[in-house]
């Protein structure tokens, strides 16, 4: 009898395992959908997937000293971070729209923490160049 309970704890500890991907997963659970407020004037940039400078829409956005959201339209989990690490979306499951973010006035650069790839710009308020993009998401 013991043994049966130790093989259906063994078995029951791999299936948990397996069904969560490993448990060793370095990326965190996709969030949910959060719709910007009603009446909203933010920009959408949409994720369109791995594929570099192409890969968020409009890119470079016009977006500089405004509010912005991120709306997936991959088929798998991104996360949207500035170059500099001062504003983050978390993770955006596919179809889901980030929170609103307010851009910075002079510009900046940003890319997906997942897919390192996935890079983009906005461009300065009053439709100035996005800064010199410096480090390695470039």
């Amino acid at each position: 009898m013991r043994s049966l309970v130790y093989k259906l704890s063994i078995a029951a500890a791999i299936s948990a395992l397996w069904s969560c991907g490993g448990g060793n997963s370095s990326t965190p659970a996709p969030t949910g959908p959060s719709p910007s407020p009603s009446g909203s004037n933010a920009i959408t940039i949409t994720v369109r997937g791995e594929n570099g400078s192409q890969s968020f829409d409009p890119n470079p956005s016009s977006a500089g000293g405004q509010l912005v959201v991120f709306k997936n339209n991959d088929t798998i989990v991104h996360r949207v971070v500035l170059n500099d690490g001062t504003l983050d979306t978390g993770n955006i499951a596919p179809g889901a729209t980030s929170k609103e973010l307010m851009m910075p006035a002079d510009g900046t650069h940003y890319h997906c923490t997942i897919h390192p790839s996935m890079v983009g710009s906005v461009s300065a308020s009053g439709g100035g160049a996005p800064p010199t993009c410096e480090g390695p998401y470039c």
